[in-house]
């Protein structure tokens, strides 16, 4: 007799998954990740956005407390529950949370230009405001429409996106993206790099749930990994190596996310995306998920929901074509490439 006399057939490689590959069991939590009476709110990295209308699709209450004219929002904003767009890093959401609690205030909090004053922290939203006071009334506006979708919701889905970084030098507040690359104008004095930490993505990420739960203690969280590799590395790194490290440290923190704290579930996208169908599983530019392995995700996570109504049409389609725009439309990381190219020599 030895321990592995008792495992399951999911334990062992050549049953579970040389002999039958199924993404649905990769997932085996006791309770329903979803059921029907839950409000949901989700955050975090681009991936994060393709599930929202399948959500809808089959009838979930999907929290949305702040909206924007989609066909201005270039970098799609308002796809979350608030206009906050992508939250790349741990660290980025937890100086989100702890602004909306009224605990950090960003010391470059604004970056004055003829077209406007730019929000560093939402660099690419289509209206800058016109003077200081206008741009102070619209980040009060967002910060408590912002803490409004935390309360409001029973679950947030979070999808871990990034390790890499920029922040300030003055107190380390975190930039979506790079400044000088969407916006502002990027200053060595000013702005460093940062590469996470397996144990500090943990620490953020705990911290900010810690933080939500005090004006909402019920909150549950499901933590993704974004399968999305990076768009370009700031360390001396190929790229590819550099993606790797990302997610192998963004995996380890999830899990010791889920070991170490209640009331959060692991969903392993990055492993149903980066499986078998690996090679079928990204658009012609290799960093873009395809519609085809969304639906695998989607198919796997619902095999672990209550559905609000059983028999209520999936709406496939609808759903995949707006993931398709999802993934058509830019974010704020993948300019960090298109950024750098220099025009070809006359």
């Amino acid at each position: 007799m030895n321990p592995y006399r008792n495992q399951p057939d999911r334990a062992f490689w050549s049953r579970a998954v040389a002999r039958e590959w199924r993404p649905g069991a990769l997932f085996d939590g006791a309770a329903p990740l979803l059921a029907p009476g839950d409000r949901i709110a989700s955050a975090g990295s681009c991936f994060a956005a393709n599930i929202v209308p399948h959500l809808e699709a089959v009838g979930y209450a999907y929290v949305r407390t702040e909206i924007l004219d989609e066909a201005d929002d270039r970098f799609f904003y308002g796809r979350y529950s608030a206009a906050y767009g992508n939250i790349y890093t741990a660290r980025q959401f937890r100086q989100l949370v702890e602004r909306c609690l009224g605990r950090f205030t960003p010391a470059e909090d604004r970056w004055r230009t003829e077209a406007g004053v730019i929000d560093p922290f939402r660099p690419g939203l289509p209206y800058p405001a016109a003077d200081d006071a206008e741009f102070d009334a619209v980040t009060a506006a967002h910060l408590r429409r912002t803490r409004a979708a935390f309360t409001e919701a029973s679950v947030l889905v979070f999808t871990l996106g990034l390790t890499e970084a920029w922040v300030s030098a003055e107190d380390g507040a975190v930039f979506p993206v790079c400044p000088g690359v969407v916006a502002g104008a990027f200053d060595p004095s000013r702005h460093r790099f940062l590469n996470f930490r397996a144990h500090e993505v943990a620490q953020d990420f705990r911290a900010a749930l810690s933080a939500l739960r005090e004006i909402n203690p019920a909150l549950r969280a499901i933590l993704t990994v974004s399968p999305v590799p990076l768009a370009a590395t700031a360390t001396a790194e190929h790229v590819y190596v550099a993606n790797f490290y990302s997610k192998a440290a963004l995996r380890a923190a999830a899990e010791e996310i889920v070991a170490t704290t209640a009331g959060v579930a692991y969903f392993p996208s990055l492993e149903i995306v980066l499986g078998l169908e690996a090679a079928q599983s990204f658009e012609p530019d290799l960093r873009s998920v395809s519609p085809e392995a969304i639906r695998r995700v989607i198919d796997a996570l619902f095999a672990h929901c209550r559905l609000p109504d059983p028999n209520r049409p999936r709406a496939r389609d609808a759903a995949e074509a707006l993931s398709r725009e999802l993934v058509r439309r830019e974010c704020e990381e993948s300019l960090t490439d298109l950024s750098s190219r220099r025009p070809p020599d006359s």
